[in-house]
Formats: C-alpha cells, structure tokens, sequence
C-alpha cells in the first residue's frame, strides 16, 4: 500500500463525525421507540437506544478531553436568566 495522496480527515472531523452520528441515532431509536406498538419491540429499542447514549457519551467525553469541544462554565447571570425563564413557564 502506497502512500494517502487523498485529502484525509482529521482527528477533529472524525470525531466530529461521530458525535453527529450519535446524535442522528439516539433521535431515531427515540422516534421508534415512541411509535413502537409492541412492548417487546419497544425495551429492544429502549436497550438500543441506552448503548447509543453511552457511545455518544463517550464520543463527547474523548472530545472534551483532546480539547474539540469546550465546556466553558455558565456565567452566573446566564443560569439566573434560563431559572427564571423556566419559572415562568412551569406556571
């Protein structure tokens, strides 16, 4: 095998990739499982849908960790604000 002489990915993409992906599965498994009429078919798709969490869960933690993507903390006026907005609502 030679060389790549393609225009590769990088690690940063790959990864970015895979999150969106999980994204895209755990959204579907959601959907099926909420229009799932038999219960067994339904904990199936309940069983699928817990594993596809814990491997975007690993996706974002490994993420995070190489620094692809930042957590900064909330600023406190921020929190005070999405509390507030919440209040209200559940009024």
């Amino acid at each position: 095998m030679g060389n790549c002489n393609c225009n590769c990915y990088t690690e940063k993409e790959i990864y970015a990739d895979a999150l969106a992906a999980q994204h895209a599965a755990t959204n579907h498994y959601n959907t099926f499982m909420n229009e799932c009429d038999h219960s067994h078919v339904r904990e199936a798709f309940h069983k699928c849908l817990e594993q596809e969490h814990l491997i975007q869960e690993e996706v974002f933690e490994s993420m995070h960790h190489k620094g692809y993507y930042p957590t900064p903390a909330a600023e406190m006026k921020k929190i005070d604000e999405v509390k507030q907005k919440f209040a209200q609502s559940a009024k």
